[in-house]
């Protein structure tokens, strides 16, 4: 594509803008050379790149390219073995580190969150580089300074040099402070790598030893003095060392890095890419656009789309429509009016689309791939435009109708402008006709009347215009397709204070082909404002509706959230009277129980009674209650043995004791063993019993029996009692033992226990706990 448009077009603007979105100097200079692509689908990955790097930006805030910087320079020279500086390999140890933080931070983004596949793969073929990070940075420091660590000969080097520079000082200060009077200034200072005293002229002879520097003046002389002659040979030997071994550590270095040189060349071109990626993704979201959708079908489709560089709270958006039933728009108008800029949006958006940048609209704009977009706009034309001028855009326009065919873009400001009106409105004509031959797809702006009513006698043409307020006899930037623009001349004309008799007689005078043309326009303007009325009350009335709906709705739910209440309150006063007589029922059976011992009573009858008393309650299960229990028992429950279930056909509580298969589960209740679908049971709890052998429950009193009684804290007395009901319920829950925690202490309960257990018939034998069972602090019953 020409790049002369990108001037035209502003497009010079956009890539600086993009290249200040950049990170790193890298994608900044990726971001100089954009270019807009012309085949579709390698468009179409651009647009892709871009969006997936939008939606990282919009939940993530940032991106971390951190310490990135161009190494080519000095991978370029370690291929040919050249070595390094300290500054050099320490920015290829940065680069590196800066790849694994950003490889890091990609793979960490969750993939329910964001679908970011070609980003990943970018990221993927990163290469951590860890050991050769790791050999830089164990020699060079985060200042770009070889350490003493580098290696054990510099640390041995580096030590000598400090113990000389030491000695040195010390011999030094003691001539300030023993020979002051002789010297200019009690200090130590160094000229030409050796450090030296500034001695007074006169003093010589008297310090002795090797003048290196003096003043302007003569008056100091900088002498070493032979007492440190020697020490500071030493260091200068010592720094020539130091020298020579880091030169051998930054070659050492050198080649590893020469030797990673391929996979460092991967990392600059993905890192390159990435940060132009996400360069693109940020200036999409400083300008609030959106991702378009491409075609190879010259449709250009944009709602409320704005010009990229103008300011959003000045600029107009505008509908643009082109490709589909007209491929030409021929757009009328005053004079700053919007006409250029509508040229120029199209056009600037089509190169940023090209060039995987998003554009300025509203979701779900399109936009196509053209070859090439030529335009030939100009400054504002007056009627002081010379032949010069129309001979200059006449011959940039015969240069871009030997080049277009039906893969470009025409863009042509104030076409025929410049000569006699009614020959530049014939060329204008002219010219439209073979754009629009061509199947191009065109946009033009013009003054001259003649082409109002062009769109009506073409095919594939449409007028357009931008709209004037003769109110305030300001444009409204505002783009109306369908509708050429009116001659406002007689009603600014007015507005100004012209006498009525002058434009009336001014209306005589014009043709009368000029005043059906006007006609035809007022009426189309008349009904477009009528229909953006109509449109405007359709849209009032559709709010007021969707208003009136949410207020049912909302409506709707308080009264089945009373509904819900009242039944809830029904069913509550009907529960307490159920409970009620529930607890006389206990009541019976609680006497029934204390006479068992001298009855004939059998257990399966006791609990075959039980369960006729249980079926016998009225259903009065609260709505919500019976909705999560169906909700549950048709669901995927996970059941284990020893959880304690409810069986819903019977309205009793057990113990799983063996899962026969994926339906059927084996269930005890009371003392009685059933097999029941796994559908008819509901989970209420799991627990982790102590015993290996199935628990057995009992719904006498309302409560699952435990295999343990704690008595530690009661009094001897109610401890007793309590131990005489569980021993009762333990029996009719058919446990074969139980353990009884009645603590250490000073032995008096554990005694009482163990009398109870002498006395009652029930209770087979006892024994202590194990070392794990609590040893004697627990009594064991076997039951019968």
């Amino acid at each position: 594509m020409n790049e002369r448009i990108y001037q035209i077009l502003d497009f010079d603007k956009i890539i600086e803008q993009l290249v200040n979105q950049a990170a790193s100097s890298l994608g900044k200079e990726r971001a100089r050379q954009i270019k807009p692509e012309t085949e579709l689908a390698v468009v179409e990955q651009l647009q892709v790149e871009t969006d997936q790097a939008s939606q990282i930006i919009r939940l993530y805030g940032h991106v971390p390219f951190g310490g990135i910087t161009d190494i080519k320079p000095s991978l370029k020279r370690v291929e040919i073995g050249g070595t390094l500086n300290a500054h050099e390999s320490l920015q290829i140890a940065d680069t590196i580190y800066g790849g694994k933080q950003l490889r890091h931070f990609i793979e960490n983004i969750d993939d329910e969150e964001l679908t970011i596949p070609v980003i990943r793969e970018l990221v993927a073929e990163i290469e951590p580089l860890n050991h050769l990070e790791r050999e830089i940075r164990n020699c060079i420091d985060s200042h770009g300074h070889v350490m003493d660590g580098a290696s054990n000969k510099l640390r041995s080097i580096r030590t000598k040099i400090r113990t000389s520079e030491s000695r040195i000082r010390d011999r030094l200060e003691s001539y300030t402070k023993s020979k002051s009077k002789m010297l200019s200034d009690a200090i130590v200072t160094i000229r030409n790598d050796r450090y030296v005293l500034p001695v007074k002229q006169e003093y010589r002879g008297a310090v002795g030893g090797i003048v290196h520097d003096q003043s302007s003046s003569g008056q100091t002389l900088f002498m070493e003095p032979q007492a440190v002659v020697e020490i500071n040979n030493v260091l200068s030997e010592a720094k020539v060392e130091e020298k020579t071994e880091i030169e051998r550590i930054l070659r050492q270095l050198s080649e590893k890095i020469a030797d990673n040189h391929s996979y460092l060349l991967i990392n600059i071109k993905q890192l390159t890419s990435l940060d132009f990626i996400f360069a693109r993704a940020k200036l999409g979201q400083s300008m609030k656009a959106a991702m378009p959708a491409m075609n190879d079908e010259g449709i250009i489709e944009m709602k409320q789309a704005r010009h990229p560089l103008l300011h959003e709270d000045e600029v107009v958006a505008n509908d643009i429509l082109l490709g589909e039933d007209y491929h030409a728009i021929v757009i009328t108008g005053p004079n700053t009016g919007g006409k250029t800029v509508t040229l120029k949006l199209v056009g600037l958006c089509t190169l940023m689309a090209q060039s995987g940048l998003q554009v300025p609209a509203l979701d779900g704009c399109r936009l196509a791939v053209f070859e090439e977009v030529f335009a030939d706009i100009g400054d504002e034309q007056s009627i002081e435009q010379s032949l010069s001028t129309f001979s200059s855009h006449m011959t940039n326009i015969v240069e871009i109708l030997k080049q277009i065919n039906h893969k470009s873009l025409v863009l042509f400001d104030e076409l025929g402008a410049g000569t006699d009106p009614q020959e530049g409105a014939a060329l204008a004509m002219a010219i439209l006709d073979d754009v629009v031959k061509r199947q191009a797809r065109i946009i033009a702006t013009t003054h001259y009347p003649e082409l109002k009513a062009y769109g009506y006698n073409r095919a594939g043409v449409v007028n357009a215009s931008v709209e004037f307020d003769v109110q305030t006899l300001q444009p409204t930037y505002r783009l109306l397709i369908g509708v050429p623009g009116r001659s406002n001349a007689f009603e600014i004309s007015r507005r100004l204070g012209l006498e009525d008799d002058l434009i009336g007689a001014a209306k005589q005078l014009i043709g009368t082909d000029t005043k059906s043309v006007e006609h035809m326009i007022e009426s189309l303007d008349t009904a477009r404002r009528q229909a953006e009325q109509n449109y405007d009350d359709a849209e009032q009335t559709l709010l007021e509706a969707e208003t009136l709906r949410d207020q049912l709705a909302k409506e709707w739910e308080k009264f089945d959230r009373e509904r819900e209440l009242l039944y809830q309150k029904a069913e509550d006063k009907a529960q307490k009277a159920l409970e009620k007589a529930r607890q006389e029922a206990e009541d019976i059976v609680a006497s029934i129980r204390e006479m068992k011992h001298e009855t004939a009573l059998k257990e399966h009858e006791w609990i075959e009674a039980r369960k006729r008393l249980d079926q016998a309650q009225p259903d009065l299960a609260r709505k919500e209650e019976q909705s999560k229990s169906v909700e549950q028992s048709h669901s995927d429950q996970s059941f284990e043995v020893g959880d304690e279930v409810k069986v819903l056909s019977l309205n009793q509580t057990g113990t799983i004791i063996d899962l026969v298969d994926d339906n059927d589960i084996q269930v005890q209740v009371g003392v009685m063993k059933m097999k029941v679908k796994k559908k008819d049971l509901r989970l209420l709890k799991r627990e982790n019993p102590i015993i290996e052998q199935p628990l057995a429950t009992v719904k006498g009193s309302n409560y699952h029996v435990k295999t343990e009684l704690d008595l530690r804290g009661e009094r001897y007395e109610d401890a007793l009692q309590d131990l005489e009901k569980y021993i009762d319920d333990a029996i009719l829950a058919g446990y074969p033992r139980v353990t009884i925690i009645h603590g250490k202490g000073t032995g008096a309960l554990r005694k009482g226990v163990q009398e109870f257990a002498k006395r009652h018939r029930q209770i087979l034998n006892t024994k202590s706990g194990g070392m794990n069972e609590g040893g004697s602090g627990v009594t064991i019953f076997e039951l019968k």
